[in-house]
């Protein structure tokens, strides 16, 4: 019970009431001033236009008629007629005898006159005034039982009869001033509406005094305050008839606040309720005859709020929430959905929003009764009527087809609750030898809940079905067949969860290649119809839930990997149906798909935990990443047929994903024999590095024939990780110069591959981009090749002369000079494939190893070699450099000699 204090509460439950008025009073008003306006010109214009003459009539007229007289004035025109323009002498020469003022055409009718709007003297005096007035009414009545309060004057009694009274007063006033209007000649002013601001301060009084009855002065009972509460806002409701939107929204307001002005220590929830359902219907019936949207939707709102009380308490009373809900959607079903029962008509093939909403919104409140209630039988017994209903509604009035889609998500969200809720007792017990194959025992709630799923199934399924080709519509057979694939596939997926705990169940598969049988028996039935509006589209969900249904069916058949190979594979099928029937709504849905596995690996990239296996590349990691990727590749090349759009390039980047991380796990798998979480090694780095690189060359050449901006940022992407692992791994955190790491053998070890073999796909990948990327971007990568080429035979020197582990032991003199022979002789090499080939890359690359050599042999040589092999080092860095500036003298730029000039004879 709330124990505001009287006048704060009054003040501000008139300041409300009167708020509301004003705009409606405001329509009514400018209504009545345009309907007279409308007449006042149909007056005028009948009257301007007399009767045809007959031709002698006209012989007799015509040369006494001059001017036709002006059409009298409707008396709400004649007001605002402008005077007359000034008539001047006509200079002009006179007509011939032979033309009369018969063949002129005949006078324009008077226009209307020209609607205004209203001054600022205008508006204060015929509209403010009242309004402050109305609103200074209602204040003054509460004042005034204040001040009697405060100066002790009369007791409580007389207060509360004085208010009754003064309440009675101004209802009374608003009737005999509506009264007096509605037989009144005066036209309709866009004024103030009087009558109903009268009305509405004696009801805002009349609940203010009954209010005070009870909560201040207790001489009321609790339910006598309620009926008398309640009968004043029905009241308010029926004047509404009357005096407009206005008290109808007060009415409703208060109608549904009163439960709330009057409560008690122990609630009773049936009077609450049946009280409720009168108001509901009162508010329904109004809303119905005045066709008022508002008023329905407002008193949805209030009646859906109302289910809230008691849902989290230990002792959740259903009966009457059932009652609730019940009652509301069948007057919901009644009164406000169009083209049903006692509803609004409408045009066929149409969705009206407050129809489908009204009906959704009592679903959502019978969804929360058994959310609260924990699954009671009661309640799902509710649940289950109510979605019927709705099917029923819908199917006889389409303009409540949108009350499908609430229906569909209710349930889902029903058997979803029901499937995760915490149950420590076990439901489904082994039975047999082979559990999941027999029979199993389930408890009661379990039975209640298979009923419930097969009516839904069977429901929404065979109602979608035989919805086709009943609308001229395409969206409603549409609808139906949405709700009709979906429901049953979310319903045996959280029957699963919940029974079989997402483990192999031979039941469930079977149920799975039932349902997906019946899908398929609906899309070859609706294949062979004739065309008509949405069956396509249809036709196409059904064969995308057979599809579905199927790997579901593979799902629960095999292990719990299967379900991101099975959902991959409902992306594939997908595709190709969007081939054969070009929808634009299923070239999405397999884009989702492959977002929905995608987001699968996300919760174990591992796709079956720890049952990956050990086996390098046959392992589980082949099938949960393989097929996936091959599944959205073929899938990416049926989308590509049509179009060139966002579906499909969401296809690629999982394409693309799928097929990277297959290599990427399967390298760590590789390298960490099985063990996914240990740490990275040089081994693994190299191999990504390789994989990473082949792929970027596969892409660069792909997207040149597809063009694909996917397939574009893929290669860069997959350079850009190639390239930092390349820094960061094999350079520094991995580089076994640096590390105590074992490289191998003398030739076949880890530097092979890790340095030799990406140099190799770097020089691949620098040629790929040439003429295809920046000038810039493919010299960086020939120059990273460059780098690790000239590593990998700078590493394979010192595991000559140090063994496995390359950070043991000193640096020798012959190694020292073993480095530069070694870098002098890769010079030479990269410049003789520059002079075969004519490449200037090439010969570039050969300059900068051969300038390293010098800087090596002034920095290092000459200060750490002794004796002979500083000698050696500088006569070979000597021979060489002679012998490549012979080269390029005599080879590359060979002057051209010019022949002598011929001697002429003296």
């Amino acid at each position: 019970m709330f124990d505001a204090p009287f006048d704060v509460f009054a003040v501000m439950f008139a300041i409300v009431a009167f708020l509301i008025a004003l705009k409606a009073s405001n329509q009514v008003t400018e209504l009545r001033r345009r309907l007279g306006s409308l007449e006042a010109a149909l007056q005028a214009q009948r009257q301007v236009q007399p009767p045809p003459l007959m031709p002698v009539q006209e012989q007799a007229v015509a040369p006494t008629t001059s001017a036709a007289e002006p059409p009298p004035l409707a008396p709400e025109a004649e007001a605002e007629v402008s005077p007359p323009p000034l008539v001047t002498e006509d200079v002009s020469p006179p007509l011939p005898e032979a033309s009369t003022a018969a063949d002129a055409p005949p006078p324009l009718p008077t226009p209307a006159p020209a609607s205004r709007e209203p001054g600022f003297e205008e508006r204060l005096g015929t509209r403010w005034v009242v309004w402050i007035g109305g609103l200074a009414l209602a204040l003054g009545g509460f004042f005034m039982v204040r001040y009697s309060i405060e100066a002790g004057l009369v007791g409580p009694g007389v207060r509360i009869f004085l208010g009754g009274l003064f309440a009675l007063a101004l209802l009374g006033a608003g009737e005999w001033t509506r009264r007096k209007e509605s037989i009144s000649t005066i036209a309709a002013l866009p004024i103030a509406n009087i009558p109903a601001i009268l009305t509405a301060a004696g009801t805002a009084v009349a609940f203010a005094t009954v209010y005070a009855a009870y909560a201040l002065y207790d001489f009321l009972v609790p339910a006598t305050a309620f009926v008398l509460l309640g009968l004043v806002a029905l009241g308010t409701l029926a004047a509404a008839l009357l005096h407009g939107p206005a008290l109808a929204g007060l009415g409703v307001v208060g109608a549904f606040a009163t439960p709330v002005l009057v409560s008690s220590g122990k609630p009773d929830y049936w009077a609450l309720y049946i009280y409720l359902a009168i108001v509901t219907a009162a508010s329904f019936g109004l809303a119905r005859i005045r066709l008022w949207r508002w008023l329905a939707v407002t008193t949805i709102v209030f009646a859906v709020l109302w289910v809230f009380p008691g849902l989290d308490t230990g002792e959740l009373q259903v009966a009457p929430h059932a009652f609730h809900v019940i009652a509301g959607f069948v007057l919901a079903a009644l009164l406000v959905v169009c083209g049903f029962m006692f509803g609004p008509t409408i045009e066929d093939g149409q969705i009206e929003p407050v129809s489908s909403s009204a009906l959704g919104a009592y679903l959502f409140g019978a969804m929360l009764i058994v959310l609260s209630s924990a699954h009671a039988d009661l309640a799902l017994i509710t649940y289950t009527l109510l979605v019927a209903a709705t099917l029923f509604v819908a199917w006889r009035a389409e303009a409540a087809a949108g009350a499908l889609g609430a229906a569909a998500a209710t349930v889902l969200i029903v058997f979803a609750e029901w499937a995760v809720r915490a149950n420590p007792d076990m439901l489904v017990l082994p039975g047999g030898p082979m559990p999941g194959i027999t029979p199993t025992a389930t408890d009661s709630a379990v039975t209640l809940h298979l009923m419930m799923a097969a009516i839904f199934a069977a429901g929404f399924g065979i109602a979608g079905f035989l919805a086709q080709g009943r609308s001229n519509s395409a969206i409603i057979p549409v609808v139906w067949s949405a709700a009709g694939v979906a429901t049953p596939i979310a319903i045996l997926v959280a029957l699963y969860a919940r029974i079989a705990h997402l483990d192999r169940s031979i039941p469930f598969a079977i149920l799975a290649v039932l349902l997906a049988a019946a899908f398929g028996f609906a899309t070859e039935t609706l294949t062979r119809r004739e065309t008509r509006p949405g069956v396509a589209i249809s036709t196409a969900l059904f064969a995308t839930g057979t599809l579905g249904a199927l790997a579901l069916a593979l799902t629960f058949a095999l292990e719990k990997g299967w379900l991101t190979i099975a959902l991959a594979l409902m992306s594939l099928g997908t595709a190709w149906i969007a081939l054969q029937r070009p929808i634009p709504f299923l070239r999405w849905l397999a884009a989702i798909f492959a977002s929905i596995v995608t987001a699968r690996i996300l919760y174990d990239p591992r796709i079956v935990g720890d049952a990956v296996g050990t086996a390098p590349i046959f392992n589980w990691l082949l099938w949960g990443y393989g097929l996936p990727a091959a599944s959205f590749w073929a899938a990416s090349r049926f989308l590509r047929r049509r179009a060139d759009d966002a579906p499909l390039r969401m296809v690629e980047a999982a394409a693309i994903l799928f097929t990277a991380l297959l290599a990427f796990m399967e390298v760590r798998h590789l390298a960490t024999g099985g063990d996914m979480i240990a740490a990275p090694s040089l081994l693994e780095a190299g191999l990504q590095v390789c994989v990473s690189l082949a792929m970027a060359i596969g892409l660069e050449r792909l997207r040149l024939r597809s063009h694909s901006i996917v397939h574009n940022i893929g290669a860069l992407l997959l350079t850009a990780i190639a390239g930092f692992i390349s820094v960061f791994g094999l350079l520094f955190l991995e580089n076994p110069l640096i590390w105590h790491i074992d490289v191998g053998g003398a030739v076949f070890n880890l530097l092979l591959l890790c340095y030799a073999l990406p140099a190799v796909l770097m020089l691949l990948l620098a040629y790929a981009v040439v003429g295809a990327r920046g000038k810039i971007y493919a010299n960086t990568i020939a120059g990273a090749a460059l780098v690790f080429a000239l590593s990998y035979l700078t590493l394979e020197i010192r595991r000559f002369y140090h063994g496995p582990f390359l950070t043991t032991g000193e640096t020798t003199g012959a190694e020292q000079y073993t480095y530069s022979i070694g870098w002098l002789a890769f010079g030479v090499v990269l410049l003789g494939i520059g002079i075969a080939l004519n490449s200037e890359r090439a010969r570039l690359a050969s300059a900068a190893v051969i300038a390293l050599t010098i800087l090596k042999a002034f920095v290092i040589d000459m200060s750490t070699l002794t004796g002979v092999y500083r000698a050696l080092s500088f006569m070979c860095l000597g021979v060489v450099l002679v012998a490549i500036g012979w080269l390029y003298q005599r080879i590359l730029f060979r002057r051209q000699v010019p022949p002598p000039a011929p001697q002429t004879g003296s």
